[in-house]
C-alpha cells in the first residue's frame, strides 16, 4: 500500500533554476514526441541552447531528469485537473476523464506515463513516478465515485480507470481520438446505472 506521504515525496517537482526549467521543457517535448531512449543528452542540450555540463549539474543524470519531466507533467496534468473539477461539479468523475483529453499537454501520442512505463526498467526513478501518478488517478476516481456511491466504488472506480486508460492508450496507438466518446460515454452509464452521478449528455 502507497502511503500518501509516499506519493507526494516521489510525485515532487524539484526547484529548477530558469535554465533548468528551459533544459526540463525542451526535454519533456523530445521525451514525449520521441521516445525516451531515441533522445540523448546531446540533442535536449543543444534544442534548449544548455551545455551538457549545465544539465548534468541541474539534474545529476539523464534518468534524474525523465524523473522530473514525469513529475513535471503530473503536476500540470493534476493542477488542471483540479481546477476542471471546480468548474464541473455535477459531474465530476467526467470531468476528471476530459482532463485525460483536454487540459494541460498533448496527448496525441497517448499518454506519457504509459509509454514512459514501457521504456523504463523498473528500478529507474521515473518508473516509480509513473507508478505513483497512477496509483494517484486510481485513488482520486475512487475518492470522487465514494462521495456519491460508497458501497462499491472500488469496483466501480476500477471499472472507470480501465476504461480511462484504456482509451488513451488508444489514442496513441491510432493517433485519433475515435474511442473517446465511446469511453466516456461507457463511464457514464456505468455511474449512471449505479446511481453515483447523472449522466450528462456525451
Amino acid at each position: 500500500m502507497v502511503s500518501e506521504d509516499d506519493l507526494v515525496e516521489v510525485l515532487r517537482v524539484p526547484e529548477l533554476t530558469p535554465g533548468a526549467r528551459r533544459i526540463l521543457d525542451v526535454a519533456g517535448e523530445l521525451f514525449y514526441r520521441r521516445g525516451i531512449h531515441a533522445v540523448g543528452v546531446d540533442t535536449i542540450a543543444a534544442e534548449s541552447g544548455i551545455t551538457k555540463r549545465t544539465l548534468y549539474d541541474r539534474f545529476g543524470s539523464k534518468e534524474n531528469l525523465v524523473a522530473a519531466y514525469l513529475q513535471a507533467r503530473h503536476r500540470r496534468w493534476w493542477d488542471c485537473m483540479t481546477q476542471r473539477l471546480v468548474e464541473e461539479p455535477s459531474s465530476p468523475v467526467l470531468a476528471l476523464f476530459d482532463s485525460y483529453f483536454k487540459d494541460a499537454e498533448s496527448t496525441s501520442r497517448g499518454c506519457a506515463f504509459i509509454n514512459a512505463a514501457a521504456e523504463l526498467s523498473a528500478d529507474h526513478p521515473g518508473f516509480r513516478v509513473v507508478q505513483a501518478h497512477k496509483h494517484a488517478v486510481r485513488q482520486q476516481v475512487r475518492a470522487l465515485i465514494r462521495e456519491s456511491h460508497p458501497a462499491n466504488a472500488e469496483e466501480l472506480a476500477d471499472h472507470v480507470f480501465l476504461l480511462l486508460e484504456g482509451a488513451i492508450s488508444h489514442q496513441g496507438i491510432e493517433g485519433n481520438d475515435s474511442l473517446f466518446a465511446r469511453a466516456r460515454g461507457a463511464i457514464a452509464r456505468l455511474l449512471q446505472d449505479s446511481g453515483s452521478e447523472i449522466c450528462p449528455s456525451v
